[in-house]
Formats: structure tokens, sequence, C-alpha cells
């Protein structure tokens, strides 16, 4: 592995500082907080734990995980929001239970230890079945379970997309680990047709940008209905020179958003415009490295409130690892072939 590297962009030691500052922020328990004082979701913990691994710094990569480890609810889930001394959140969300299959291969492609990946094993076996129970007939997957076991009534677009790609990273770590789970690959395939070709299964969410991109980035769409896909939702989200919206009707573009929609732009294919996105980007860069979470034009406010987040940054670190192509994990979200 050898920390991404973008010529006239971002150097590797621009990237090593801004993974240092995750670091910083991480607790001593390993839980990666969105911000000092704030809280955690297994979702995005986990996107900067391999943000972490991307740059080298695995021992705290690990902490991350072991957290996780440890906070395993018996029925294989986790609660969706952290804080630093107990729960914020109580449900249990299907996509932040999943991505954890993400983290763990992403962290195998890393260091190739075969231990980790025998040591969380059993942890993945157990989420990736929480989250096949709640996938219907017609093959989209409930968004939630209330803490009573109690699910929601619909599932979301970006989660179920999500999830796809964390069904197929958990398929790679069962047939790495020897074992058969022939049902994940078949509940994927199941999930995967409804998101390329029947919209109406899920709730609503028009007006949010990773409605948009997300079935692109998951690989349910591909090909040319890739970028038939994204370019129809360019002149709605997208703000030449600034960046992606956070949501359709306002103004404010946002870092992580627009640095998912590069890796989308290149599991498309369209490299030139997800490096041009990239650069965009940059102007939400602080002096030390972090990242403001957003930016509401034209007055130029970062928004939340000055915020600079763990997720956005580690945002930042995946696509640039994405862009430059050259460690084991740079296609993990590009090529779903």
């Amino acid at each position: 592995m050898r920390t991404p590297d973008l010529d006239g962009i971002l150097s590797a030691e621009d990237l090593t500082l801004t993974a240092q500052t995750i670091a910083e922020w991480q607790l001593p328990s390993g839980m990666i907080q969105w911000f000092p004082g704030g809280h955690a979701d297994p979702w995005n913990h986990v996107e900067a734990a391999m943000a972490l691994a991307t740059c080298g710094l695995i021992d705290e990569a690990e902490r991350g995980y072991q957290w996780l480890y440890d906070l395993q609810r018996h029925d294989g889930s986790w609660h969706n929001y952290y804080i630093a001394n107990g729960i914020e959140d109580a449900k249990l969300d299907s996509n932040c239970v999943a991505y954890l299959a993400t983290g763990v291969w992403h962290h195998y492609l890393t260091t190739n230890d075969r231990g980790f990946l025998e040591t969380y094993w059993p942890v993945i076996d157990r989420a990736v079945e929480f989250v096949l129970d709640l996938q219907t007939k017609r093959g989209e997957i409930i968004w939630a379970r209330r803490p009573d076991g109690t699910p929601w009534s619909y599932a979301l677009l970006t989660g179920s997309s999500s999830i796809s790609h964390s069904l197929a990273c958990a398929s790679k770590i069962a047939a790495a680990m020897g074992q058969e789970r022939d049902h994940w690959i078949e509940g994927r395939s199941r999930l995967v047709d409804v998101i390329a070709n029947q919209p109406a299964a899920f709730e609503p969410k028009e007006r949010w940008a990773m409605d948009w991109y997300y079935p692109v980035l998951s690989g349910a769409v591909v090909g040319d209905e890739a970028r038939k896909h994204l370019a129809e939702g360019w002149e709605r989200f997208a703000m030449p020179g600034k960046g992606i919206r956070c949501v359709s009707d306002r103004p404010w573009v946002t870092a992580a958003e627009t640095c998912e929609c590069v890796i989308a732009h290149l599991a498309a294919g369209e490299d030139t415009l997800a490096r041009t996105l990239f650069t965009w980007a940059q102007a939400l860069r602080d002096r030390d490295g972090r990242y403001f979470t957003g930016i509401v034009f034209p007055e130029l406010v970062h928004f939340p409130d000055n915020e600079r987040s763990t997720y956005t940054a580690a945002a930042v670190i995946l696509a640039a690892d994405a862009l430059e192509g050259i460690n084991p994990t740079s296609s993990l979200f590009t090529n779903h072939d």
C-alpha cells in the first residue's frame, strides 16, 4: 500500500496529515466521532477506519474495528448512533450494520492479514444475516429495526445501494474463508435488480444527492446506464466550479458528497470529470488538513456552523485512493465486474 499522491492536487504528505487529524479525534475506546463531543455511527466510523488504513495508520484503524467488535449485539447488529459514554439512538440501521463487511474486506486488501479476516469472519456472518432478514420478497432491504425489533415499513435507495456493495464484499470474505454463503449472493442479486429496475420500491428521497449517485457508486447500475444515470442528475446536483449539492434545492455544497460523486464517476468510466470534481472539493480543506463539512453559496458560510468532520476527511482520502488507482483497495468502489 502507498499513501495516494495526486500531482497538482494533494500530495501524500497532505493526505497523511488529513488521516492524522482523524486519528487525533479518535477516542481511547477506538470510537471515531464525527467531531469532538459529537456522536459516531457504524457506517461513518468504518469509513474513517478505511481512510486511516489507506494512509498507513493500521493500528488506529484496527482500534476502530475493535470498537465495533466489542459492541456487536447478540443479533449481529449495532445501534445507529453512539456517544462517548453510551447510546444516543438505539434503532438498528441495516446499512450501518452491513458496512463493516466493506471495511473488513478493505482492511484485508490493505494488509493481507489473514488473522484479521479470521477474527472478523463471525462478526460479518452475524451482521449479514441480520441485514438479509430485512430483505423483502421483492428484493429491497428495509432500512431499520426499532429497538424492540419491529421493522420500519419502507426501504431507502441510498441505504440499499450501499448494502448491495457490502454484500459483494461479504461474499468475497466468505469465499476467502472457504465458507459457502450462496444466499448472500442471491440476496445481492435480487437487491441489485430492484435498485436498477424498480425505483418505486424505495421511499422517495429525490432531493438528496446520495439517492442520485449511490446506485452507480455501489455497482447496481453500471456501464452506459451508469453514465446516463449520472448525466440525468448532473444539472440538479452539480454546482460547476464548486462541487455537489447535498440536496438539490439548496446551494449547499458538501465535500463528502462531492468526493463520493468522484468515485461514482470513476466507476462509470468518467475519469476526467472525477478528477475535476475532486479538485473542486479542495476548497473545503482547512489549513490543518481537516475538511469543512460544507459551504453555502453565495454567502460562503461553512455549514453546519464551521463544522469539520472526520467522515468528510475520510471521503477525501478514499476518493484520492480511487483516483490514483495503484493500491489493492483503489478499485474497491470503482470496479464492479
